[in-house]
């Protein structure tokens, strides 16, 4: 065991020693920004994309199938962009360091979103959602890799979670932004009164405003970027053990000034410590390793066939709704009130995130989508029992995401772990861009016929499958992670 070894062993156990959150909460704050944006921007075009189908694509009406048939491939490029960024930035960080990353990655998705806000056709709509999509897969990497080191060993899902509250509040924006600036105003519930998207720029260009918001968004949350400290043990695995102890060192005094004093130092698990990693061995610390490598091999499928049912539902739960027969607004508007549900599973995990091991929420997850979705099918025109069924449905399909996050963290060594997230998230995103372009077929070729309540129910249990197809994965395969040290798990 080298001296460099003993020093940054010593330094990890100190602060893993530490039971709370010790640094400033105003930096989950600013991961937290970061997050409402890349969420705003997911969800943005599940209500506007009808209105932008309308206006720049000339499709023939709100309520046309071509609206569907167009989202697939909006969506798919978008989520190929996600995978290159995932795949090919995120892994820098584990080279040039968290915060450096985080600050280039918002920059991309600040730029992809005002290219959106100003293109002019399909193919540049297309360029722009893959530009945007580069962005937000680094991103979402890089943030949850950042948060998993810098947590208590016991808030590791929590932690991630309240960061992944500020999804909920972007998604939330997206949904209401777009009823408010894209849709007419309707009397509720079938839309909103005082909706702008019938008259003036609104009508045509609401939804360009949006995208101009979420440019907005990406700038604040990267000039909020600088403040980060970079995280202590990725300074550990590049030697920088005297700026490590520094960090560390602010992070046990903050919480001091909190605790009368702090537990005794666990035992030293002496880390990996390089001046040097490049790409090619980071990618072998997570391949070549047996240990990394089967974990690898059941994340990736489990996130796989999870997204698949988890962006049919975020980017298309209104164009659903519409080819069922819900006028588009009042589509958009029981959408929009699933972010209850969404907000609902952000404080849920916060609350008893840490108290299960990870694989045990992707079946609560799977079953509230089960029942959310029934419920839709069986309101039908009851609007306040449709309003119930879109928050449940929510509620399932994004109660895994940020446990799920947490875990795939956990799951690979501080040298690769971003690395490590984005091949696992990154990969299994190709999940999401299939299934929005191949559950969209099915569900047009089973409505082509007209809509019945056991049709609609149909419709939600075929989406609901590839999530219990993921459940399964990670219930029968599933390695355990809660509560455990980060080098403990991942050496």
């Amino acid at each position: 065991m080298t001296e460099k070894s003993v020093k940054g062993g010593e330094i990890i156990a100190r602060l893993d020693r530490i039971p709370i959150w010790s640094l400033s909460y105003i930096f989950i704050g600013i991961l937290g920004v970061g997050f409402l944006f890349t969420f705003f921007d997911i969800f943005d075009i599940n209500v506007s994309f009808i209105q932008t189908a309308v206006t720049l694509f000339h499709v023939s009406g709100p309520s046309s199938p071509e609206i569907g048939i167009l989202l697939g491939p909006v969506v798919l490029l978008n989520l190929i962009g996600y995978i290159v960024g995932s795949l090919l930035l995120s892994p820098l960080s584990d080279r040039i360091g968290r915060r450096n990353m985080l600050m280039i990655t918002m920059a991309i998705t600040g730029l992809g979103s005002l290219y959106n806000a100003l293109s002019n056709d399909y193919l540049n709509y297309l360029l722009a959602r893959i530009v945007t999509g580069i962005g937000v897969g680094a991103d979402l990497a890089i943030v949850n890799t950042y948060i998993g080191e810098v947590a208590p060993t016991n808030g590791r899902a929590k932690y991630t979670s309240l960061v992944f509250l500020f999804s909920t509040l972007g998604a939330g924006l997206g949904l209401w932004l777009g009823l408010l600036l894209t849709t007419p105003p309707s009397p509720f519930p079938l839309g909103l009164p005082f909706a702008l998207g019938g008259s003036g720029i609104f009508a045509t260009d609401g939804w360009r405003v949006m995208y101009g918001i979420g440019a907005l968004l990406a700038l604040i949350g990267l000039l909020l970027r600088l403040n980060l400290p970079e995280s202590p043990r990725w300074l550990i695995s590049r030697e920088r053990l005297s700026e490590a102890e520094k960090v560390v060192s602010e992070m046990e005094g903050r919480a001091l000034r909190k605790l009368k004093s702090l537990p005794p130092l666990p035992s030293l698990i002496p880390p990996y410590v390089t001046d040097k990693i490049s790409y090619v061995e980071s990618l072998k610390a997570v391949l070549l390793d047996k240990r990394y490598a089967r974990r690898l091999a059941v994340l990736v499928p489990m996130w796989f066939f999870g997204y698949m049912t988890v962006y049919v539902l975020a980017a298309g739960l209104t164009t659903i709704l519409a080819s069922l027969g819900y006028p588009p607004p009042e589509a958009g508007i029981i959408a929009s009130f699933g972010d209850i549900g969404f907000i609902l599973c952000a404080v849920t995990i916060i609350l008893a995130g840490d108290k299960l091991e990870r694989s045990r929420w992707t079946v609560i997850s799977v079953l509230f989508t089960v029942i959310g979705g029934i419920i839709i099918a069986l309101a039908r025109t009851n609007f306040p029992l449709s309003f119930l069924g879109s928050s449940v449905l929510f509620y399932g399909f994004n109660l895994w995401v940020p446990v799920s996050y947490a875990w795939s963290a956990e799951s690979f060594p501080t040298r690769a772990r971003a690395t490590g997230f984005a091949l696992s998230d990154g990969l299994g995103h190709i999940g999401g861009g299939i299934g929005t372009v191949v559950i969209a077929s099915l569900i047009a070729s089973l409505v082509s016929s007209g809509v019945t309540t056991g049709l609609a129910i149909e419709v939600f249990l075929l989406i609901a499958l590839f999530q219990i197809v993921s459940a399964v994965i990670a219930v029968s395969l599933g390695h355990k992670t809660t509560n455990r040290r980060l080098d403990e798990i991942s050496p």
